[in-house]
Protein backbone atom coordinates (compact mmCIF):
# COMPACT_ATOMS: atom_id res chain seq x y z
CA UNK A 1 0.00 0.00 0.00
CA UNK A 2 1.52 3.29 -1.00
CA UNK A 3 1.99 6.03 1.46
CA UNK A 4 1.97 9.42 1.68
CA UNK A 5 2.45 12.33 4.21
CA UNK A 6 -0.40 14.37 2.33
CA UNK A 7 -3.47 13.19 0.24
CA UNK A 8 -5.43 16.20 -1.85
CA UNK A 9 -9.16 14.83 -2.80
CA UNK A 10 -9.58 16.92 -6.26
CA UNK A 11 -7.36 18.83 -8.49
CA UNK A 12 -9.05 21.93 -9.22
CA UNK A 13 -7.51 24.96 -8.51
CA UNK A 14 -7.54 24.86 -4.67
CA UNK A 15 -6.13 21.07 -4.57
CA UNK A 16 -3.80 21.51 -7.60
CA UNK A 17 -2.05 24.35 -5.66
CA UNK A 18 -2.39 22.79 -2.00
CA UNK A 19 -0.60 19.85 -3.27
CA UNK A 20 1.96 22.06 -5.10
CA UNK A 21 2.29 24.11 -1.81
CA UNK A 22 2.46 20.36 -0.17
CA UNK A 23 6.03 19.24 -1.82
CA UNK A 24 7.58 22.42 -2.13
CA UNK A 25 7.10 22.27 1.91
CA UNK A 26 8.76 18.64 1.36
CA UNK A 27 5.88 16.64 2.33
CA UNK A 28 5.33 13.34 0.20
CA UNK A 29 2.19 14.45 -1.55
CA UNK A 30 -0.58 12.84 -3.91
CA UNK A 31 -3.42 14.02 -5.09
CA UNK A 32 -6.36 11.93 -6.56
CA UNK A 33 -8.86 13.06 -9.54
CA UNK A 34 -12.04 11.44 -10.39
CA UNK A 35 -12.00 12.68 -13.81
CA UNK A 36 -9.17 12.03 -16.44
CA UNK A 37 -8.18 15.82 -16.96
CA UNK A 38 -6.86 17.65 -14.10
CA UNK A 39 -7.78 21.34 -13.14
CA UNK A 40 -11.52 20.34 -11.84
CA UNK A 41 -14.33 22.75 -12.57
CA UNK A 42 -12.34 25.91 -13.31
CA UNK A 43 -10.15 24.86 -15.93
CA UNK A 44 -12.43 22.29 -17.39
CA UNK A 45 -15.52 23.78 -17.50
CA UNK A 46 -15.84 27.04 -15.57
CA UNK A 47 -13.36 30.11 -15.20
CA UNK A 48 -10.52 29.41 -18.22
CA UNK A 49 -13.07 28.17 -21.38
CA UNK A 50 -15.91 30.72 -20.50
CA UNK A 51 -13.02 33.76 -20.24
CA UNK A 52 -11.65 32.03 -23.61
CA UNK A 53 -15.25 32.04 -25.18
CA UNK A 54 -16.06 35.74 -24.02
CA UNK A 55 -12.58 36.59 -25.60
CA UNK A 56 -14.01 35.22 -28.50
CA UNK A 57 -17.39 37.13 -28.53
CA UNK A 58 -15.37 40.46 -27.78
CA UNK A 59 -13.20 40.11 -30.55
CA UNK A 60 -16.97 39.79 -32.71
CA UNK A 61 -18.56 42.18 -30.96
CA UNK A 62 -15.88 44.96 -31.16
CA UNK A 63 -15.89 44.39 -35.74
CA UNK A 64 -19.17 46.81 -35.66
CA UNK A 65 -17.23 49.37 -34.16
CA UNK A 66 -13.77 49.40 -36.31
CA UNK A 67 -15.16 51.97 -38.43
CA UNK A 68 -15.21 54.28 -35.83
CA UNK A 69 -11.57 53.74 -35.84
CA UNK A 70 -10.53 54.14 -39.28
CA UNK A 71 -10.69 50.89 -40.07
CA UNK A 72 -13.26 49.48 -43.24
CA UNK A 73 -14.11 45.41 -43.04
CA UNK A 74 -15.10 44.54 -46.43
CA UNK A 75 -17.78 41.62 -47.03
CA UNK A 76 -19.61 39.44 -44.57
CA UNK A 77 -18.32 38.68 -40.98
CA UNK A 78 -19.15 35.17 -40.24
CA UNK A 79 -19.45 33.50 -37.00
CA UNK A 80 -18.11 29.85 -37.12
CA UNK A 81 -19.18 28.63 -33.83
CA UNK A 82 -17.50 25.29 -34.40
CA UNK A 83 -14.08 26.75 -34.46
CA UNK A 84 -14.81 29.40 -31.86
CA UNK A 85 -15.90 26.33 -29.66
CA UNK A 86 -12.43 24.78 -30.77
CA UNK A 87 -9.99 27.13 -29.54
CA UNK A 88 -11.88 27.09 -25.96
CA UNK A 89 -11.04 23.67 -26.18
CA UNK A 90 -7.53 24.27 -26.98
CA UNK A 91 -7.39 26.52 -24.49
CA UNK A 92 -8.22 24.35 -22.29
CA UNK A 93 -6.42 21.40 -23.11
CA UNK A 94 -2.90 24.07 -23.02
CA UNK A 95 -4.07 25.16 -19.65
CA UNK A 96 -4.85 21.23 -18.27
CA UNK A 97 -1.30 20.30 -19.91
CA UNK A 98 0.16 22.80 -17.76
CA UNK A 99 -1.00 21.32 -14.91
CA UNK A 100 0.38 18.08 -15.76
CA UNK A 101 3.50 19.34 -15.79
CA UNK A 102 3.68 21.11 -12.46
CA UNK A 103 3.03 17.59 -10.72
CA UNK A 104 5.51 16.15 -12.31
CA UNK A 105 7.85 19.09 -12.08
CA UNK A 106 6.93 18.73 -8.37
CA UNK A 107 7.10 15.05 -8.07
CA UNK A 108 3.69 14.52 -7.09
CA UNK A 109 1.71 11.41 -7.47
CA UNK A 110 -1.35 11.95 -9.64
CA UNK A 111 -4.13 9.21 -8.91
CA UNK A 112 -7.37 9.09 -11.35
CA UNK A 113 -10.25 7.70 -10.12
CA UNK A 114 -13.15 8.40 -7.74
CA UNK A 115 -11.84 9.11 -3.87
CA UNK A 116 -13.09 7.98 -0.65
CA UNK A 117 -12.45 7.73 3.41
CA UNK A 118 -12.25 4.16 4.10
CA UNK A 119 -11.23 5.73 7.47
CA UNK A 120 -9.47 8.97 8.88
CA UNK A 121 -6.04 7.67 7.59
CA UNK A 122 -6.92 5.56 4.55
CA UNK A 123 -8.52 6.72 1.15
CA UNK A 124 -10.11 4.10 -1.73
CA UNK A 125 -9.54 4.96 -5.32
CA UNK A 126 -12.42 3.17 -7.71
CA UNK A 127 -10.70 3.77 -11.01
CA UNK A 128 -12.55 3.89 -14.35
CA UNK A 129 -11.56 0.40 -15.64
CA UNK A 130 -13.31 -1.15 -12.52
CA UNK A 131 -10.05 -1.35 -10.78
CA UNK A 132 -9.50 0.12 -7.23
CA UNK A 133 -6.89 0.97 -4.69
CA UNK A 134 -6.18 2.26 -1.35
CA UNK A 135 -3.51 4.46 -0.22
CA UNK A 136 -2.35 5.70 3.31
CA UNK A 137 -2.55 9.63 4.49
CA UNK A 138 -0.92 11.54 7.40
CA UNK A 139 -3.50 14.20 6.51
CA UNK A 140 -6.05 14.24 3.72
CA UNK A 141 -7.25 17.85 2.29
CA UNK A 142 -10.67 17.55 0.71
CA UNK A 143 -11.36 19.52 -2.19
CA UNK A 144 -13.46 18.41 -4.03
CA UNK A 145 -15.30 21.51 -5.18
CA UNK A 146 -19.03 22.13 -6.38
CA UNK A 147 -21.57 21.15 -9.14
CA UNK A 148 -24.55 23.67 -10.48
CA UNK A 149 -27.52 23.86 -8.88
CA UNK A 150 -31.08 23.91 -9.85
CA UNK A 151 -34.83 24.06 -8.92
CA UNK A 152 -36.71 20.91 -7.55
CA UNK A 153 -39.17 21.20 -10.15
CA UNK A 154 -36.57 21.82 -13.03
CA UNK A 155 -35.75 18.87 -15.33
CA UNK A 156 -32.11 19.44 -16.77
CA UNK A 157 -31.93 17.49 -19.90
CA UNK A 158 -28.59 19.18 -21.43
CA UNK A 159 -29.86 19.31 -24.41
CA UNK A 160 -32.05 22.43 -24.49
CA UNK A 161 -32.35 22.83 -20.50
CA UNK A 162 -28.64 22.80 -19.74
CA UNK A 163 -26.31 24.29 -17.03
CA UNK A 164 -23.00 25.95 -17.71
CA UNK A 165 -21.44 23.50 -18.65
CA UNK A 166 -22.80 22.70 -21.79
CA UNK A 167 -23.82 26.24 -22.49
CA UNK A 168 -19.82 26.08 -23.18
CA UNK A 169 -20.09 23.49 -26.03
CA UNK A 170 -23.45 24.48 -27.76
CA UNK A 171 -23.52 23.42 -31.64
CA UNK A 172 -25.45 26.56 -32.31
CA UNK A 173 -25.89 29.79 -31.17
CA UNK A 174 -29.27 30.22 -29.58
CA UNK A 175 -32.04 32.20 -31.10
CA UNK A 176 -33.50 32.78 -27.25
CA UNK A 177 -31.68 32.01 -24.68
CA UNK A 178 -33.79 32.02 -21.01
CA UNK A 179 -31.50 32.25 -18.45
CA UNK A 180 -32.46 31.83 -15.12
CA UNK A 181 -30.22 33.30 -12.01
CA UNK A 182 -28.88 36.71 -12.49
CA UNK A 183 -25.58 36.05 -11.12
CA UNK A 184 -21.68 36.09 -12.34
CA UNK A 185 -21.76 32.86 -14.54
CA UNK A 186 -25.47 33.86 -15.92
CA UNK A 187 -24.47 37.06 -16.80
CA UNK A 188 -20.87 35.86 -18.62
CA UNK A 189 -22.67 33.51 -20.73
CA UNK A 190 -25.43 35.76 -21.91
CA UNK A 191 -23.26 37.99 -22.77
CA UNK A 192 -21.65 35.60 -25.00
CA UNK A 193 -24.60 34.63 -27.01
CA UNK A 194 -26.06 38.00 -26.67
CA UNK A 195 -22.98 39.35 -28.87
CA UNK A 196 -23.34 36.25 -31.13
CA UNK A 197 -26.56 37.44 -32.18
CA UNK A 198 -29.08 35.57 -29.64
CA UNK A 199 -32.07 37.29 -27.89
CA UNK A 200 -31.13 37.25 -24.26
CA UNK A 201 -33.39 37.35 -21.55
CA UNK A 202 -32.99 36.81 -17.71
CA UNK A 203 -34.67 35.92 -14.52
CA UNK A 204 -33.59 36.97 -11.58
CA UNK A 205 -35.54 36.56 -8.24
CA UNK A 206 -33.69 39.11 -6.30
CA UNK A 207 -34.27 42.97 -7.38
CA UNK A 208 -31.06 43.12 -9.36
CA UNK A 209 -28.92 40.89 -10.94
CA UNK A 210 -25.48 40.51 -9.46
CA UNK A 211 -26.88 40.86 -5.84
CA UNK A 212 -23.95 39.81 -3.60
CA UNK A 213 -21.86 42.67 -5.16
CA UNK A 214 -22.78 47.07 -4.28
CA UNK A 215 -25.66 48.63 -5.88
CA UNK A 216 -24.11 50.78 -7.60
CA UNK A 217 -22.27 48.52 -9.61
CA UNK A 218 -25.72 46.02 -10.40
CA UNK A 219 -27.06 49.22 -11.46
CA UNK A 220 -24.37 49.99 -14.08
CA UNK A 221 -24.46 46.95 -15.56
CA UNK A 222 -28.13 46.36 -16.11
CA UNK A 223 -27.43 49.62 -17.72
CA UNK A 224 -24.98 48.80 -20.07
CA UNK A 225 -26.18 45.36 -20.64
CA UNK A 226 -29.63 46.40 -21.96
CA UNK A 227 -27.94 48.86 -24.01
CA UNK A 228 -26.28 45.92 -25.69
CA UNK A 229 -29.72 44.51 -25.87
CA UNK A 230 -29.94 42.14 -22.95
CA UNK A 231 -33.49 42.21 -21.92
CA UNK A 232 -33.70 41.24 -17.75
CA UNK A 233 -36.81 40.14 -15.32
CA UNK A 234 -35.90 41.62 -11.65
CA UNK A 235 -37.92 40.58 -8.53
CA UNK A 236 -39.81 36.96 -10.33
CA UNK A 237 -39.53 33.45 -9.19
CA UNK A 238 -39.69 31.00 -11.72
CA UNK A 239 -42.64 28.76 -11.64
CA UNK A 240 -42.27 26.21 -14.35
CA UNK A 241 -39.50 25.23 -16.85
CA UNK A 242 -41.03 23.15 -19.42
CA UNK A 243 -39.88 21.83 -22.85
CA UNK A 244 -41.88 21.01 -26.02
CA UNK A 245 -39.74 19.97 -28.64
CA UNK A 246 -37.06 22.36 -29.77
CA UNK A 247 -38.75 25.11 -27.36
CA UNK A 248 -38.40 25.91 -23.45
CA UNK A 249 -41.01 27.63 -22.03
CA UNK A 250 -40.22 29.38 -18.51
CA UNK A 251 -43.12 30.84 -16.47
CA UNK A 252 -42.21 32.87 -13.76
CA UNK A 253 -44.37 35.39 -11.21
CA UNK A 254 -43.49 38.73 -9.70
CA UNK A 255 -44.22 39.91 -6.42
CA UNK A 256 -47.78 41.09 -7.46
CA UNK A 257 -48.84 37.72 -8.50
CA UNK A 258 -48.66 38.65 -12.14
CA UNK A 259 -47.42 35.96 -14.44
CA UNK A 260 -44.65 36.15 -17.65
CA UNK A 261 -44.04 33.54 -19.81
CA UNK A 262 -40.83 33.52 -21.88
CA UNK A 263 -40.71 31.16 -24.97
CA UNK A 264 -36.78 30.41 -26.17
CA UNK A 265 -35.20 27.47 -27.54
CA UNK A 266 -32.42 27.47 -25.03
CA UNK A 267 -32.87 28.00 -21.13
CA UNK A 268 -29.60 27.97 -19.19
CA UNK A 269 -30.31 27.32 -15.72
CA UNK A 270 -27.38 29.47 -13.48
CA UNK A 271 -28.97 29.67 -10.13
CA UNK A 272 -25.55 29.08 -8.03
CA UNK A 273 -23.34 25.99 -7.28
CA UNK A 274 -23.72 23.46 -4.38
CA UNK A 275 -20.76 21.66 -2.74
CA UNK A 276 -20.02 17.99 -4.42
CA UNK A 277 -19.25 15.15 -1.88
CA UNK A 278 -21.10 12.80 -3.60
CA UNK A 279 -19.21 9.33 -3.28
CA UNK A 280 -16.43 10.73 -0.81
CA UNK A 281 -18.21 8.64 2.13
CA UNK A 282 -16.75 11.28 4.33
CA UNK A 283 -18.75 10.06 7.44
CA UNK A 284 -16.64 6.59 7.31
CA UNK A 285 -13.43 9.29 8.26
CA UNK A 286 -16.42 10.98 10.45
CA UNK A 287 -15.97 14.14 9.08
CA UNK A 288 -18.99 16.54 9.66
CA UNK A 289 -21.30 17.84 6.65
CA UNK A 290 -23.55 20.77 7.64
CA UNK A 291 -26.84 20.88 6.35
CA UNK A 292 -26.23 22.80 3.58
CA UNK A 293 -23.91 20.12 2.14
CA UNK A 294 -20.58 21.92 3.20
CA UNK A 295 -17.69 20.31 5.26
CA UNK A 296 -17.66 21.47 8.22
CA UNK A 297 -14.10 23.54 9.49
CA UNK A 298 -12.37 25.42 11.94
CA UNK A 299 -10.76 28.65 11.04
CA UNK A 300 -7.49 26.58 10.38
CA UNK A 301 -9.60 25.09 7.47
CA UNK A 302 -10.12 21.98 9.42
CA UNK A 303 -12.60 19.65 10.29
CA UNK A 304 -13.66 18.08 13.14
CA UNK A 305 -11.10 15.22 12.61
CA UNK A 306 -8.19 16.57 13.37
CA UNK A 307 -5.68 14.99 9.96
CA UNK A 308 -8.66 16.21 7.93
CA UNK A 309 -8.50 19.11 6.59
CA UNK A 310 -11.09 20.42 3.70
CA UNK A 311 -10.88 24.06 1.23
CA UNK A 312 -12.69 25.67 -1.18
CA UNK A 313 -16.27 26.06 -2.68
CA UNK A 314 -16.68 22.33 -0.44
CA UNK A 315 -16.46 24.54 2.85
CA UNK A 316 -18.33 27.84 3.98
CA UNK A 317 -17.01 30.87 2.00
CA UNK A 318 -17.63 32.45 -1.51
CA UNK A 319 -16.66 30.05 -4.31
CA UNK A 320 -13.92 32.06 -5.86
CA UNK A 321 -10.79 30.03 -7.53
CA UNK A 322 -8.33 32.24 -6.15
CA UNK A 323 -10.45 31.66 -2.58
CA UNK A 324 -9.92 28.02 -2.91
CA UNK A 325 -6.01 28.29 -4.13
CA UNK A 326 -5.33 30.98 -0.87
CA UNK A 327 -7.20 28.34 1.29
CA UNK A 328 -4.97 25.51 -0.85
CA UNK A 329 -1.47 27.73 0.44
CA UNK A 330 -2.85 28.44 4.13
CA UNK A 331 -3.39 24.20 4.74
CA UNK A 332 0.43 23.17 3.43
CA UNK A 333 1.72 26.18 5.54
CA UNK A 334 -0.25 24.85 8.61
CA UNK A 335 0.36 21.70 8.01
CA UNK A 336 4.61 22.47 7.86
CA UNK A 337 4.58 24.52 11.29
CA UNK A 338 4.05 28.18 9.86
CA UNK A 339 0.70 30.50 10.82
CA UNK A 340 -0.77 31.83 7.68
CA UNK A 341 -3.51 33.93 7.40
CA UNK A 342 -6.38 34.70 5.18
CA UNK A 343 -8.39 38.10 5.25
CA UNK A 344 -11.21 36.96 3.26
CA UNK A 345 -12.55 40.34 3.51
CA UNK A 346 -9.50 41.35 1.23
CA UNK A 347 -10.57 38.08 -1.53
CA UNK A 348 -11.79 40.66 -4.58
CA UNK A 349 -14.69 39.29 -6.45
CA UNK A 350 -14.53 39.36 -10.74
CA UNK A 351 -17.52 40.18 -13.60
CA UNK A 352 -15.74 38.84 -17.18
CA UNK A 353 -18.34 40.97 -19.14
CA UNK A 354 -17.25 43.87 -20.54
CA UNK A 355 -16.99 46.30 -19.09
CA UNK A 356 -15.58 44.22 -16.44
CA UNK A 357 -16.96 44.42 -12.85
CA UNK A 358 -14.79 43.87 -9.68
CA UNK A 359 -15.52 44.47 -6.17
CA UNK A 360 -12.95 44.15 -2.91
CA UNK A 361 -14.18 44.67 0.79
CA UNK A 362 -17.45 45.86 1.89
CA UNK A 363 -20.13 47.59 -0.11
CA UNK A 364 -22.35 50.05 0.68
CA UNK A 365 -25.23 48.05 1.80
CA UNK A 366 -23.18 46.40 4.43
CA UNK A 367 -21.76 49.42 5.78
CA UNK A 368 -25.06 51.12 6.03
CA UNK A 369 -26.33 47.92 7.56
CA UNK A 370 -23.30 47.85 10.33
CA UNK A 371 -23.89 51.21 11.07
CA UNK A 372 -20.37 52.50 10.13
CA UNK A 373 -19.80 56.04 9.37
CA UNK A 374 -17.93 56.36 5.94
CA UNK A 375 -17.50 58.84 2.83
CA UNK A 376 -17.66 57.68 -1.02
CA UNK A 377 -15.80 59.01 -3.65
CA UNK A 378 -16.75 58.08 -7.60
CA UNK A 379 -14.78 59.06 -10.68
CA UNK A 380 -16.19 58.12 -13.81
CA UNK A 381 -14.06 56.21 -16.75
CA UNK A 382 -15.68 59.01 -19.36
CA UNK A 383 -13.47 61.52 -18.36
CA UNK A 384 -10.66 59.63 -18.80
CA UNK A 385 -8.18 60.35 -21.41
CA UNK A 386 -7.15 56.78 -21.68
CA UNK A 387 -10.91 55.78 -22.26
CA UNK A 388 -12.08 57.95 -24.46
CA UNK A 389 -8.76 56.92 -26.74
CA UNK A 390 -9.53 53.20 -26.82
CA UNK A 391 -13.56 54.42 -26.82
CA UNK A 392 -14.13 52.38 -23.81
CA UNK A 393 -16.28 54.90 -21.53
CA UNK A 394 -18.91 52.96 -19.39
CA UNK A 395 -18.12 52.61 -15.75
CA UNK A 396 -16.62 54.39 -12.97
CA UNK A 397 -14.63 53.21 -9.66
CA UNK A 398 -16.09 54.13 -6.51
CA UNK A 399 -13.95 53.82 -3.15
CA UNK A 400 -15.62 53.83 0.25
CA UNK A 401 -13.24 55.14 3.43
CA UNK A 402 -14.03 55.07 6.93
CA UNK A 403 -15.43 59.51 7.83
CA UNK A 404 -12.78 59.05 10.67
CA UNK A 405 -10.17 56.92 9.75
CA UNK A 406 -10.06 57.40 6.22
CA UNK A 407 -9.17 54.35 6.08
CA UNK A 408 -9.88 52.38 2.77
CA UNK A 409 -12.81 50.24 3.42
CA UNK A 410 -14.01 48.70 0.16
CA UNK A 411 -13.51 49.68 -3.57
CA UNK A 412 -15.84 49.10 -6.41
CA UNK A 413 -15.28 49.22 -10.10
CA UNK A 414 -17.08 48.52 -13.56
CA UNK A 415 -15.17 49.68 -16.59
CA UNK A 416 -12.50 48.67 -19.05
CA UNK A 417 -9.44 46.45 -17.49
CA UNK A 418 -11.56 46.67 -13.63
CA UNK A 419 -10.77 42.65 -13.54
CA UNK A 420 -6.78 43.68 -13.19
CA UNK A 421 -7.45 47.25 -11.60
CA UNK A 422 -8.96 45.37 -8.63
CA UNK A 423 -5.31 43.92 -7.35
CA UNK A 424 -4.17 48.09 -6.97
CA UNK A 425 -7.19 48.38 -4.38
CA UNK A 426 -6.50 44.53 -2.94
CA UNK A 427 -2.70 45.78 -2.74
CA UNK A 428 -3.65 49.24 -1.29
CA UNK A 429 -6.06 47.66 1.83
CA UNK A 430 -3.67 44.92 2.65
CA UNK A 431 -1.76 47.65 3.91
CA UNK A 432 -4.54 49.70 5.76
CA UNK A 433 -4.31 52.47 3.39
CA UNK A 434 -6.04 55.30 3.55
CA UNK A 435 -7.83 57.23 0.61
CA UNK A 436 -5.42 60.03 0.61
CA UNK A 437 -2.73 57.52 0.37
CA UNK A 438 -3.76 56.14 -3.09
CA UNK A 439 -4.39 59.85 -4.19
CA UNK A 440 -1.28 61.07 -3.14
CA UNK A 441 0.77 57.75 -5.28
CA UNK A 442 1.50 58.71 -8.90
CA UNK A 443 -0.18 56.89 -11.63
CA UNK A 444 1.09 56.78 -15.43
CA UNK A 445 -1.04 59.29 -17.68
CA UNK A 446 -2.89 58.09 -19.45
CA UNK A 447 -4.45 54.79 -18.23
CA UNK A 448 -7.06 53.33 -17.04
CA UNK A 449 -5.91 53.31 -13.53
CA UNK A 450 -6.11 56.81 -12.86
CA UNK A 451 -9.81 56.37 -12.07
CA UNK A 452 -9.05 54.54 -9.06
CA UNK A 453 -6.70 58.12 -7.96
CA UNK A 454 -9.58 60.24 -9.14
CA UNK A 455 -11.65 58.45 -7.11
CA UNK A 456 -9.55 58.36 -4.01
CA UNK A 457 -9.28 62.07 -4.53
CA UNK A 458 -12.74 61.98 -4.87
CA UNK A 459 -13.22 60.86 -1.42
CA UNK A 460 -10.45 62.75 0.14
CA UNK A 461 -12.15 66.17 0.52
CA UNK A 462 -13.93 65.40 -2.62
CA UNK A 463 -11.32 66.60 -4.61
CA UNK A 464 -11.39 64.93 -8.07
CA UNK A 465 -9.49 67.04 -10.80
CA UNK A 466 -10.44 65.74 -13.72
CA UNK A 467 -14.41 66.24 -13.17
Amino acid sequence: MSSFDVVIIGSGPGGYVSAIRCAQLGFKTAIVEKYNSLGGTCLNVGCIPSKALLSSSHHYAEIAHFADHGIEVSGDVKINLEKMIARKQAVVDQTVGGINYLMDKNKITVFNGLGSFVDATHIAIAKADGTSETIEAKYTVIATGSKPSSLPFIKIDKERIITSTEALALKEVPKHLVIIGGGVIGIELGQVYLRLGAQVSVVEFMDRIIPGMDGALSKELTKVLKKQGMKFYVSHKVKSVERNGDAVVVQAENAKGETITLEGDYSLVSVGRRPYTDGLNADKAGVKISDRGQVEVNDHLQTNVPNIYAIGDVVRGAMLAHKAEEEGVMVAEILAGQKPHIDYNLIPGVVYTWPEVAAVGQTEEQLKAAGIAYKSGSFPFKALGRARASADLDGFVKILADEKTDEVLGVHMIGARTADLIAEAVTAMEFKASAEDISRMSHAHPTFAEAVKEAALAATENRALHV
